[in-house]
């Protein structure tokens, strides 16, 4: 198993900008696509955004696509979610999320669950 440990997130104005940062281990990260999630209060969990063993390639919500960059670095086991010009929208718990596969554009989640961690963008 892989264990996923989060950090950052927090309260932002709208048009600003944050960045989450998701720590692996346990298990070689390289070999795991990591994502992004988010449910809002009273809302279903949704994808957010995807990236592949190497970040070559990467996949968002069109909510986010142009907003939101998801990166990577092996090195360090650790993916990110850097967020720009935040909305009150995007107000929400983040969840990172690891993969033994490589599912393209399906907004379906792998097996492994970060603790989530909040972000509010206040209007």
């Amino acid at each position: 198993q892989v264990q996923l440990v989060q950090s950052g997130g927090g309260l932002v104005q709208a048009g600003g900008s944050l960045r989450l940062s998701c720590a692996a281990s346990g298990r070689t990260f390289s070999n795991y696509a990591m994502g992004w999630f988010r449910q809002a209060a009273g809302k279903e969990r949704e994808f957010v955004a995807r990236i592949n063993w190497s970040g070559g390639s990467t996949y968002y919500a069109d909510s986010v696509k142009d907003r939101f960059t998801i990166s990577r670095d092996n090195a360090k086991n650790t993916v990110y979610l850097q967020m720009n010009s935040l909305k009150p929208e995007d107000t929400a718990v983040y969840y990172c999320n690891a993969d033994r596969v490589w599912r393209g554009t399906s907004v379906s989640p792998g097996d492994y669950w970060g603790q989530g961690t909040q972000v509010t963008v206040s209007s």
